[in-house]
């Protein structure tokens, strides 16, 4: 038994943030953002738009492409950094808004790794037998933590979602090795400082701005350029299988420069590797489905490939699924 992808749905915001707009929001160019990062434009929330929300959009959308209705599922995962409170989960929001009456449901908090760790979460409680069918939702407004003052971030953050429906299936497609890592030292790398137990909300960290994303990018852009080989080598090691027998890379879509370095010191061709990061930007956990999705849908991804995906993010968190697409129907 394997865990393949029944159905898979996306959602983005209808308001677009242009490199034009953000000229006149900070002090950037657009070719100055185009050039670092490859992002030409990025979805925003609206203001009474929620992440379970997006994540509601994405999801119906996954269900239906794989005719499940809501009561079948077993289980529900929402992969965000940006809930839509501190508690509940954004996942049992979810799971009221689907009418799921039969799911559990819960968050995890993997950053931009977010996809890939609930991927591999859902596929342990199939191939338990705990579960038939698992929703994961991987949804962000990373708009409502972005400081639109600093343009170091904010040229590089956008809002959207992306969904799948997990169930049973066989050899050879689904899901066929993966690899979660983390590195809890690089934690003031990628973060939020204020808002939890640590350095709860009040007057003087709303005026100190410490309710935004804070990044050190060199640094980032380090870590993400030396992990994404050692992810793909572990998880190519367990497959048995060698790098050209990958048809199609989905990277996390943080900018092009850091897609560009690693794919150039994996040695692999650029047509391979799916992107779509110059329309939504960084959108963390949703990255990868939004872009998975989108590929499916155009004809890219078909009926037997096999999908490398690689994701790192704040924590520090990697990971990496290898998967053949398809399957679905034959659990």
């Amino acid at each position: 038994m394997t865990s393949v992808v029944l159905g898979i749905g996306t959602a983005v915001p209808e308001k677009i943030l242009t490199n034009i707009e953000l000229e006149s929001m900070v002090d950037t160019t657009e070719e100055w953002i185009l050039s670092r990062t490859g992002i030409e434009e990025r979805r925003i929330a609206a203001c009474a738009q929620a992440t379970s929300d997006l994540a509601l959009s994405a999801s119906k959308a996954a269900l239906e492409q794989g005719g499940i209705s809501a009561d079948q599922l077993d289980l529900i995962l929402v992969a965000t950094v940006t809930p839509d409170m501190i508690f509940p989960s954004t996942a049992c929001i979810l799971q009221r808004a689907l009418g799921a009456v039969n799911a559990g449901a819960f968050d995890l908090s993997a950053g931009c790794t977010g996809f890939v760790y609930a991927l591999t979460v859902a596929e342990q409680f199939l191939a338990s037998g705990k579960c038939r069918y698992v929703l994961i939702a991987a949804a962000e407004t990373l708009s409502r933590i972005t400081n639109y003052e600093d343009r170091n971030t904010c040229i590089l953050f956008g809002d959207g979602a992306g969904a799948v429906v997990l169930g049973r299936g066989s050899k050879p497609y689904g899901i066929i090795s993966a690899y979660l890592g983390a590195d809890g030292n690089g934690e003031s790398l990628l973060y939020v400082p204020a808002g939890g137990s640590r350095l709860p909300a009040s007057p003087q960290t709303v005026a100190d701005n410490l309710h935004y994303i804070h990044m050190q990018g060199n640094e980032v852009f380090k870590f993400a350029v030396s992990v994404i080989p050692e992810c793909i080598d572990r998880v190519l090691n367990q497959s048995g299988m060698a790098m050209e027998d990958v048809d199609h890379f989905v990277f996390h879509q943080a900018n092009r420069r850091i897609l560009q370095t690693a794919v150039k010191r994996l040695g692999i061709s650029w047509e391979k590797v799916i992107v779509n990061l110059e329309r939504y930007g960084n959108v963390s956990a949703a990255s990868i489905p939004l872009a998975l999705g989108e590929a499916v849908e155009d004809g890219r991804i078909k009926e037997g490939d096999l999908i490398m995906m690689v994701a790192f993010g704040a924590g520090l968190t990697m990971g990496a699924v290898l998967m053949r697409w398809g399957g679905a129907g034959n659990d």
